[in-house]
């Protein structure tokens, strides 16, 4: 579905959703193999940047510790 909505990644990386039982939180178990070595931070901090310029409105990225309930 990625691929769809964004051309540029089709086949670049795989995720996965799942339905959490709120509105106020999601998560999404992202995968994706990188050209270069890359630390936890540097992903996390590419991500944030990202929603905040090319993907706002599409992808949201906040550091809170989040928690759903049933």
């Amino acid at each position: 579905a990625v691929g769809k909505v964004l051309p540029a990644l089709n086949g670049k990386l795989t995720g996965m959703a799942f339905r959490v039982p709120t509105v106020d939180v999601s998560v999404v178990d992202l995968t994706v193999r990188l050209e270069k070595a890359a630390s936890y931070d540097e992903i996390k901090a590419a991500i944030k940047e990202e929603s905040e310029g090319k993907l706002k409105g599409i992808l949201g990225y906040v550091d809170e510790d989040l928690v759903s309930t049933d």
